[in-house]
């Protein structure tokens, strides 16, 4: 099979940070199925991963957002047959999705929404696991509109992940939704996607928050430099509120915390395909939720930009577009050349 991988990290991008290879067919066993790859997108994690990661020996395929057909099914596969349309992030241990063929354990895959093609459904999983688990799972955020009314700040809101996650706060539950962006085309992706308050994380947020009559947030999500808006998180979050991070800031300061009594969440969605959890189903479970609130209508795609064809030259202008922390919902490539 054809697959794209690389033999050393390489922090600086460049046009050989990739390669075309040739690789062995996988064979599906217990629970993975064997899927034909047909659109992928490309995340930060890719990039993190091409930059400091070297493999073992051999090649490292990396890529975790795929939407593709079951060709083979292990002997204990439950959940899916050959021929199903399946979309799934994978998992951050073995062989990524940057491959004509792709071994995936069924528990954390799901149906592909019928409403959607290849591409728009491809620019899903990996953004909306991670915005569904982070709120329902780690904030434990109820899924009603009955709810008390509270609120939350999305801080880097207009990203892959941020771009679900306030689809999913304003359709699945009663929160006031604010989210955060610099730039004009990025505030009014937002708007799009049903957002109360756009905020400008580039500004004051205290005094834009007091300008806008917003009261302090119960929640706080950030998605991105969170160490740089530390200060300006304590300063806008309600004492006792709940504060949930997905980056990796270079320093965290959580004495910070204390004086409001804020706790601190971490989600990071390959810990239960990584640990083989006792509940790794759920992500099967929520794929499937998603794709339901996708063809009802409810959740939209986050499609930014369609970049081709999977080839090297597509790839490495994602992870250019990516690292240059300007992209505006998802990048896809589909098809292999």
């Amino acid at each position: 099979m054809k697959a794209f991988g690389y033999t050393t990290a390489t922090p600086t991008l460049s046009d050989s940070s990739l390669q075309a290879i040739e690789l062995p067919d996988p064979v599906a066993t217990g629970h993975d199925i064997l899927v034909a790859v047909e659109a992928i997108s490309v995340n930060p994690v890719d990039t993190k991963i091409r930059a400091n990661v070297s493999p073992d020996s051999g090649y490292k395929v990396i890529g975790w957002d795929a939407v593709g057909t079951v060709k083979a099914v292990g002997d204990k596969v439950s959940l899916f047959n050959v021929g199903d349309r399946v979309f799934y992030a994978g998992d951050l241990t073995r062989q990524g999705s940057n491959a004509e063929l792709q071994l995936v354990d069924e528990r954390i895959v799901g149906l592909a929404p019928t409403s959607l093609s290849n591409s728009e459904a491809a620019a899903l999983p990996l953004t909306s696991i991670t915005a569904w688990e982070l709120l329902f799972d780690r904030l434990q955020i109820e899924k009603s509109k009955n709810n008390k009314p509270a609120s939350v700040l999305v801080i880097g809101a207009a990203g892959g992940v941020g771009s679900i996650l306030v689809q999913l706060a304003k359709q699945l539950t009663n929160l006031t939704v604010v989210g955060t962006a610099a730039r004009e085309e990025s505030a009014n992706w937002l708007k799009d996607l049903g957002v109360d308050h756009v905020l400008d994380h580039s500004k004051n947020l205290n005094e834009q928050r007091l300008a806008a009559d917003l009261n302090e947030f119960d929640y706080v999500v950030s998605l991105t430099h969170t160490d740089q808006h530390l200060d300006s998180i304590m300063e806008v979050i309600k004492p006792q509120g709940k504060l949930a991070l997905i980056d990796d800031p270079a320093s965290f300061d959580i004495l910070k915390l204390k004086r409001k009594s804020i706790s601190l969440h971490w989600e990071f969605m390959y810990t239960r395909s990584m640990f083989q959890t006792e509940d790794m189903i759920a992500q099967h479970q929520l794929l499937s939720e998603l794709a339901t609130l996708v063809d009802n209508g409810t959740i939209k795609t986050t499609l930014g930009e369609h970049l081709g064809k999977i080839n090297v030259a597509n790839l490495i202008k994602a992870h250019g577009i990516l690292e240059s922390h300007k992209a505006r919902g998802k990048l896809v490539l589909e098809g292999f050349e």
